[in-house]
């Protein structure tokens, strides 16, 4: 039944955003590596708008994170896809969701899964997201405001369990509430630091899979009092900017694996003899015009103590070419927002065109006051060609 009042409401013609969710699908997240037909088929079908606030509509099926209130995002669709397909839901599935945030993840799973239960810790966003759910006839999907590290015990044991925000380690009640045999998705680590792992139940002991690094917000609650890293907002740097460091361990199987650096595509560490800063250098390469080929990452910046950064790099490039939009050139770039997720402002180097050897670039950045966070992009952003980067840093400026 769920299947069809889904199918009903995605096939009205009267929806205009279904062309945007099909060109989302065919040109963000198929070519990104979501394979699974079920997955990508709920995608198509599920109204990512009705998730987030009227304002932001015209960027709803764009493949990005956006803020939902209350310091609190709604996922990338890419991202929500790649865990989806993670997950590998069945239809006799009896899932748990930590984080239930706008419940678009929810949604996705809907038709895919028996039964979802979601928990949220902010009352408000649990509240709307009920509501939101319930006007969409999302039947099969039961909310509750509480504090996701405890699980939701009354309803387990879950033959899977889907974690949309990050601990610093996995909570102990979530796997003893995975039933054996289950499979857990879920980001670890600190608080800008993190991979997304695959954990699979036997024996009562979880078998560990490491599937990229990522940035979700934070669990808060009983999981933050635990965290025992903590960024250092008053000194912000970039991790990895050189990009000597290489991936390890499991982390060491992925492509496009960056240490200090998530959401990677079509990206290399190159070792090299001419690498402006150490022996290796990020290579991006793109041949599809508004293919996504970059780096991201995120940076903790209190605005009240940090007035001014400088950000520099080194790039080279070769046979550039402008991608579909207006901004799709190579650069590197910080976006700053406030402790409520809302979007300060985008500061640049670059674009960088043509063919051109390394050279160095170094711009002073202002820092809006209200500032809690960054994000750090560097690559192609649609163009084509190739790009290098090395000796990226992002540092204070005392006055």
């Amino acid at each position: 039944m769920m299947m069809v009042l889904l199918l009903s409401r995605a096939s009205n013609a009267a929806d205009p955003y279904q062309p945007a969710r099909d060109r989302l699908v065919e040109t963000r997240i198929k070519t990104a590596g979501v394979t699974n037909i079920k997955v990508l088929d709920s995608m198509r079908r599920t109204p990512r708008h009705e998730f987030m606030p009227r304002s932001l509509w015209p960027r709803a099926y764009y493949d990005m994170a956006l803020p939902i209130g209350e310091a609190q995002t709604i996922s990338s669709p890419f991202i929500v896809a790649s865990m989806t397909e993670a997950l590998d839901p069945q239809p006799t599935d009896k899932v748990l969701e930590i984080g239930t945030g706008s419940g678009y993840q929810a949604a996705v799973l809907s038709p895919l899964v028996k039964d979802v239960y979601s928990i949220e810790i902010v009352r408000e966003l649990g509240e709307k997201a009920a509501a939101t759910l319930a006007r969409l006839d999302y039947g099969n999907v039961s909310t509750r405001i509480g504090d996701g590290f405890l699980g939701w015990r009354d309803a387990a044991p879950f033959d899977k369990i889907i974690v949309t925000c990050s601990p610093e380690s996995v909570p102990q009640p979530l796997v003893d509430q995975l039933a054996e045999g289950g499979t857990m998705i879920i980001p670890v680590g600190q608080r800008y630091q993190q991979t997304l792992f695959k954990l699979v139940k036997k024996d009562g002991q979880l078998i560990r899979e490491a599937l990229r690094p990522t940035l979700f917000v934070p669990m808060t609650g009983a999981a933050e009092d635990k965290r025992k890293v903590l960024p250092d907002p008053s000194n912000p740097v970039a991790v990895n900017g050189d990009f000597e460091v290489m991936p390890e361990g499991d982390e060491a199987k992925l492509l496009e694996f960056v240490p200090g650096w998530y959401y990677g595509r079509q990206v290399t560490q190159i070792e090299a003899s001419d690498a402006p800063s150490g022996k290796q250098f990020a290579r991006f390469q793109n041949e599809t015009p508004g293919r996504n080929s970059h780096l991201l990452q995120g940076i903790a910046i209190n605005g009240t103590e940090v007035s001014q950064l400088r950000l520099s790099g080194s790039v080279r490039t070769s046979e550039i070419r402008k991608g579909p939009t207006s901004d799709a050139m190579p650069s590197i770039a910080v976006t700053f927002y406030d402790s409520k997720r809302r979007d300060l402002g985008t500061y640049f180097l670059g674009p960088f065109r043509g063919t051109r050897g390394w050279r160095e670039q170094s711009k002073l950045l202002r820092v809006p006051i209200t500032t809690s966070e960054a994000i750090l992009r560097v690559g192609l952003f649609g163009a084509t060609g190739t790009a290098d980067f090395d000796a990226v840093v992002l540092e204070k400026v005392e006055r």
